[in-house]
């Protein structure tokens, strides 16, 4: 099957007339406005397939397929889009659209004032992202869409989905954030000055060189990139020489590779365009236009996919945290995964297995929700912990419940849960293969490590939190426990027994470290870092102020029949523990 949408026209459309122009939120009006857009796909009757691009500050219109047979490079983002991609044009409608300000086909500082009838260049109105998505949304008018199956973006166009999300709600049904952030930092803002002066720097002179438009791209390429990959990529070697030339010239393989992408970005974009979207970006700020990002949220409706890179250090993994956080407090459908990957910020561009996979298995199960089977207790693959039965743990949840499973694996009691007692489901998990099978699975998952907190859980926001194989996992298991009593009503917790008699006599007789069944790991490659048993964790429960409510030992997968002794017999555990 051909994997390319093929060739495709960028259509020109006017969304704003001249004698009836878009009032700015700056103040000032701008009329007409075109706007550029392409369209992979086909609508479906239902009219629900309709996914909404929305591209970085570089991009354009043209995301997939060609312009023509005899173009060179396919579109921005072809990697992801097409039949059998992860946004799959045999099932959805695509549109990408140039945003305003931009000078590819859009209205933007390159465009013609109708009053002076030359480029509008320095007289361009300042424009924000709600401006941006406020033209698409006229577009979207004009073609007829009244609903959005998801509006995805990437940096700068992961922006315009936050604003989309918030402008919008009854539109947007999901949407997909990838490698964003709610406001930028001084960081990304002092980036951003100093770009915009080597290009004023070149208007005040008189140069028409676009050496200032090259530098701009030089230095905002670099914090594109990451240290790892630049190293990897440039090390300290020389272009064209085995030794230095002692002149000022571009001598080592990164300056040069610079100096190439500075001259084509002068080939392709304006300058003035560049000042203009860059403080667009600049003025972004939800916290501060909603009084506080709780605020901003509270008016989104959307079903959340935020997705972060480990080497981004433009807008990092703790940007995307801090939307995660505001979202899960206020109790939004969210999931957040942040991708190990070497390739710094430009990592959304360069990933299409690892983020292909969450998008597509995200968007398949907004369209149409998976339907969970139940099933019984594995060990899930990849997974490095045996789980008990996950029917001894389900027999303890009342229906209608809200759940959070602290170390979820790949998501199955969740699931199970949601079949046979119709509860509402939320897991965090610090792997991210299994992280991308339960976003698959249409779970709302969480990406991360339960240590470092869970502040942003309001008091007594679930009915149950189910740790599973997980606790005698965890470096400081007494912090996320009393975390864990503070932001679930019961607490039920499973764990295998350190003092079985199995246990007990492979270290008397063999004389070393116990292994059975439950436990098959070898010393040195145990993900369990402490070794309790059901007496020890009576104790536990006492020095940390929790009820136990109800003691469960297991032999096998079944409730054990044995009340003498459990301390000795049962393999493992399940307690039901609350808040005293």
């Amino acid at each position: 099957m051909d994997s390319s949408v093929g060739i495709v026209e960028t259509k020109i459309i006017n969304v704003v007339p001249g004698d009836s122009p878009l009032v700015l939120a700056c103040g000032k009006s701008l009329g007409p406005i075109d706007v550029a857009y392409e369209a992979y796909g086909k609508i479906n009757d239902s009219r629900d397939n309709v996914i909404l691009l929305c591209h970085a500050l570089s991009g354009n219109a043209h995301a997939a397929g060609k312009t023509s047979e005899n173009d060179k490079k396919p579109g921005w983002w072809d990697i992801m889009i097409g039949p059998g991609k992860a946004i799959d044009t045999d099932k959805y409608y695509v549109i990408c659209t140039n945003f305003l300000g931009g000078c590819s086909g859009t209205t933007g500082a390159k465009s013609i004032n109708p009053e002076t009838k030359k480029s509008y260049d320095l007289d361009f109105p300042f424009i924000t992202i709600s401006d941006m998505v406020k033209v698409q949304k006229l577009l979207l008018d004009e073609l007829g869409i009244t609903e959005l199956l998801a509006v995805v973006g990437g940096s700068m166009g992961g922006m315009q989905v936050l604003q989309w999300a918030l402008d919008y709600p009854d539109m947007v049904k999901s949407a997909i954030v990838i490698a964003a952030t709610s406001r930028l930092g001084a960081q990304a803002i002092a980036f951003d000055a100093v770009g915009r002066n080597a290009i004023l720097t070149d208007k005040l002179t008189g140069s028409s060189c676009g050496r200032g438009l090259a530098t701009a791209r030089m230095i905002g390429h670099i914090t594109y990139l990451s240290e790892e990959s630049m190293r990897k990529k440039f090390g300290r070697g020389l272009r064209n020489a085995e030794n230095y030339n002692y002149d000022l010239n571009s001598e080592f393989s990164v300056e040069t590779y610079l100096d190439h992408q500075g001259q084509s970005f002068v080939e392709r974009f304006d300058a003035d365009c560049y000042l203009y979207i860059t403080k667009a970006m600049d003025y972004f700020d939800l916290s501060s236009e909603y009084g506080s990002l709780a605020k901003a949220f509270a008016r989104a409706k959307s079903k959340f996919l935020l997705v972060s890179f480990s080497s981004d250090w433009l807008f990092t993994s703790a940007q995307s945290e801090e939307m995660v956080n505001a979202l899960v407090a206020d109790s939004k459908q969210v999931s957040y995964c942040n991708i190990s990957s070497p390739y710094g910020h430009d990592a959304f561009l360069l990933e299409p297995e690892a983020l292909g996979n969450l998008l597509s298995g995200f968007i398949k199960n907004v369209h149409k929700p998976y339907k969970p089977v139940h099933k019984t207790a594995v060990a899930p693959g990849g997974a490095k912990r045996v789980r008990v039965d996950y029917d001894l743990i389900e027999s303890l949840i009342t229906p209608g419940s809200r759940v959070l499973d602290v170390g979820c694996g790949d998501g199955q009691l969740l699931l199970n849960l949601q079949s046979d007692k119709n509860i509402s489901a939320e897991g965090i998990e610090v792997d991210q293969a299994l992280v991308t099978e339960c976003v698959n699975k249409g779970l709302n998952v969480i990406h991360r490590d339960v240590e470092r907190g869970l502040e942003h859980y309001p008091d007594g926001s679930f009915d149950y939190a189910v740790v599973s194989q997980t606790l005698q996992t965890l470096t400081n298991p007494k912090v996320v426990f009393t975390e864990l009593l503070r932001v679930a009503r019961r607490v039920v917790i499973s764990f295998p027994n350190f003092a079985h008699w199995r246990c007990r006599a492979g270290l008397f007789f063999g004389g070393r470290a116990p292994r059975t069944k439950k436990l098959p790991y070898r010393w040195h490659d145990t993900p369990n870092v402490h070794f309790l048993s059901l007496k020890d964790f009576e104790e536990f429960c006492d020095e940390v102020g929790a009820r136990v409510e109800q003691k469960i030992p297991v032999i096998g997968n079944r409730k054990s029949s044995v009340s003498i002794i459990p301390n000795i017999f049962a393999e493992q555990a399940i307690y039901v523990t609350s808040r005293k």
